[in-house]
């Protein structure tokens, strides 16, 4: 057995398969699924796994050359903002309705407990060399 980093096994398996260029959307409990990404549900009850602690064991296990978030955080979820800024100096907003059309090219979702409006990242993949 595994005994450090993420110890998922569809998770794992799911972040392996992950290339240049491929998407991931890091989303709360309340952001609509769409169909046809794979999708990963790491939800217990409201804010378990929180967002933030999700995010971050993400990337210490991901190259991400680019983010992108809903504008409405800025506003609606004001510690999600700043955790998302403090991540990504580059981060670039859309409307969340546009965020949604997005997420349905992601490779891979993992949602997360989070309870809050507005903790959702769109994380565009790197490479390590």
């Amino acid at each position: 057995m595994k005994k450090a980093g993420i110890l998922n096994r569809h998770l794992a398996g799911a972040l392996a398969e992950l290339g240049h260029g491929h998407e991931v959307l890091v989303c709360d409990a309340g952001m609509p699924i769409p169909d046809g990404p794979r999708v990963v549900d790491l939800a217990f009850r409201a804010g378990v796994p929180s967002f933030a602690d999700v995010l971050d064991g993400l990337l210490a296990e991901l190259v991400v050359e680019g983010a992108t978030a809903a504008e409405e955080v800025r506003e609606a979820n004001p510690e999600a903002a700043a955790l998302l800024t403090d991540r990504f100096p580059g981060l670039a907003h859309v409307p969340h309705e546009r965020l949604k059309e997005l997420s349905a090219g992601a490779r891979l979702i993992v949602r997360t407990g989070e309870a809050r409006p507005y903790a959702n990242v769109l994380l565009r993949c790197g490479v390590f060399f």
